[in-house]
């Protein structure tokens, strides 16, 4: 991974993955807000005489993001630009684009970039590169086996002691995963919401797991652990889909929230010196 650094100032980054459908279909996937909200983020396009020209991402609570689109090309090519990562940083551009392949397939390209004249936001740029595969995995999950379905999300995010290394082992043990392998079947413990299906993909560098779901309802679950805002933080985000999902989500999610704050409970707060 590394930062493609211009004359200009401008500094990117681009990933690519392969993933099926045809362009029309994948630009409903990368273009619109339902497609984005099924595989990624919560989204939602703005529309002014009948064109795009914002779109917003829910990240989670206080974590929204509002982007102007400045380029659109259904169904080749969409860009956006926001007002940075944080106060002061300089504002990033998000360029999506999609190629046809035979047999098909599409490639998706996203390029990310910057202007600075420094490398001080050079670890955003690698950071959010590092994290982009695992967001193709799922996207190409879901435009094999659900593919315009509706779709309903939870995501929840706990602190975990000790290294990310160390919540991931946590983690996986609470959830019944340890020594399950990519393709094999898999169901959570007693004393877990309902949670089961097929393991697409596990790595332990970075430490995550992608799993196929058939309960608590047809679905992707996203799971890894990183250390974010000084923390080692566990990750959990469901895609439900299908008619159902909505419901679904909105019976699971109080019991997920609960076993989460009982397995794992937030730090006390450090004491206070006089």
């Amino acid at each position: 991974m590394s930062v493609k650094k211009e004359a200009s100032g401008r500094r990117s980054i681009q990933v690519e993955g392969e993933v099926p459908g045809t362009p029309e279909e994948v630009w409903q996937a990368i273009a619109t807000g339902p497609g984005i909200s099924a595989w990624f983020v919560p989204a939602e396009f703005e529309e002014r005489d009948g064109k795009p020209v914002a779109v917003t991402l829910n990240f989670g609570p206080g974590m929204e993001s509002r982007s102007e689109v400045t380029a659109w090309d259904p169904p080749r090519l969409f860009a956006k630009e926001d007002k940075g990562w944080f106060p002061g940083s300089p504002p990033i551009a998000t360029e999506w684009s999609v190629e046809a392949r035979a047999g098909g397939v599409c490639v998706v390209r996203v390029v990310q970039s910057l202007f600075a004249s420094t490398d001080d936001w050079d670890k955003q740029l690698t950071g959010t590169e590092s994290g982009w595969p695992g967001c193709f995995r799922i996207m190409r999950l879901y435009l094999t086996h659900f593919r315009g379905q509706r779709s309903a999300m939870m995501q929840f995010m706990a602190p975990v002691e000790g290294t990310a290394a160390e919540a991931w082992a946590t983690t996986t043990a609470a959830l019944g995963l340890n020594g399950v392998g990519d393709g094999q079947g898999w169901a959570v413990p007693a004393g877990v919401p309902a949670l089961g299906g097929v393991v697409e993909h596990v790595s332990q560098s970075p430490p995550g797991a992608l799993l196929r779901l058939d309960q608590p309802g047809p679905g992707v679950a996203a799971l890894f652990t990183m250390t974010y805002g000084g923390s080692v933080m566990a990750a959990f985000s469901f895609y439900l889909y299908g008619d159902e999902a909505a419901g679904t989500v909105a019976r699971e999610t109080p019991l997920w929230q609960a076993w989460i704050q009982e397995r794992f409970p937030m730090p006390p707060e450090p004491s206070k010196s006089e």
